[in-house]
């Protein structure tokens, strides 16, 4: 498979979300990938947008299998999610499964107004009812391969296919 360039998709990504910023929304990236994304994104749509960073670890329905991943960082989430409209960031969207915890956490900090999703990749392989709004680039790529999203040192992205262990 031929991987896209991920700084394209990021310029993709970054035009559909462009027209959705208000006053009432807030940014919020899932660590890693979403992260590094919404970093990125800050500067470039040139307003005081309030955001903040989600480690879902604890929120995963599947934390006694994985255990702790071992970059866990705590989640930082410096305003009120209260009827904010939050833009959630993520890198490579599959399962569903990390969607579903990091709303389960949004939620113990607020009730939002809403919830859109937007991803660089959504990759197929969906597991629950849940789907991005927003996603650059779609593909179908095997249940045995692992794609994902990394930084040079620059800050530019790029995407790597493996195998899963």
């Amino acid at each position: 498979m031929n991987l896209p360039n991920p700084e394209a998709l990021f310029e993709m990504l970054t035009e559909q979300i462009k027209p959705m910023i208000t006053a009432k929304t807030a940014i919020v990236g899932i660590h890693s990938g979403g992260a590094w994304l919404t970093e990125r994104l800050l500067p470039i749509l040139g307003k005081d947008i309030e955001n903040g960073i989600l480690d879902v670890s604890f929120y995963r329905d599947d934390f006694n299998q994985r255990g702790l991943h071992n970059e866990t960082k705590p989640s930082q989430i410096p305003f009120d999610v209260q009827d904010k409209h939050i833009l959630l960031i993520d890198d490579v969207f599959y399962t569903g499964r990390t969607i579903r915890a990091a709303m389960n956490e949004l939620f113990d900090y607020g009730r939002p107004a809403s919830i859109t999703l937007a991803v660089l990749v959504n990759r197929g392989g969906r597991e629950l009812p849940i789907a991005p709004q927003i996603s650059a680039f779609n593909t179908e790529i095997e249940a045995s391969k692992n794609l994902q999203l990394l930084r040079h040192q620059d800050g530019t992205f790029y995407f790597t296919l493996e195998e899963n262990e």
